[in-house]
């Protein structure tokens, strides 16, 4: 049996004209992540990665939500996000592991602050 993964923007309840809400961005290395995965910057590099709210080096505020999947890649590499002016459907968001309810709506407000707002599915 095979269990179908999240399609690229398929998370996405609306967006800004002309693709406004998209940003092109630089990925961490080794990163495996499915479309709707809630990411935060790296400040010292400026590189994405998966929030972790357990971070103290910027991941752990988030940033924006990938928008098409990214797999596993030594170089690291670019990659588009949601960064900003979108609706997104909350079942459908891609959370950490063991992430804490507060902890996410945390993060929610985060994104609320980028004009990411989320609307229950």
């Amino acid at each position: 049996m095979k269990t179908e993964g999240l399609h690229t923007g398929e998370f996405l309840v609306s967006e800004g004209n002309n693709s406004i809400s998209r940003e092109q961005v630089a990925f961490g290395v080794n990163l495996d992540m499915e479309p709707g995965t809630v990411v935060a910057k790296v400040t010292a590099t400026g590189v994405y990665m998966p929030l972790d709210p357990a971070g103290a080096d910027g991941t752990e505020v988030a940033a924006g939500v990938l928008y098409a999947g990214k797999v596993k890649d030594a170089s690291g590499g670019d990659g588009v996000i949601i960064a900003r002016l979108a609706e997104v459907v909350d079942s459908l968001l891609v959370w950490p592991a063991g992430i804490t309810a507060e902890e996410q709506t945390t993060a929610v407000g985060q994104l609320a602050g980028l004009d990411i707002i989320t609307r229950n599915s």
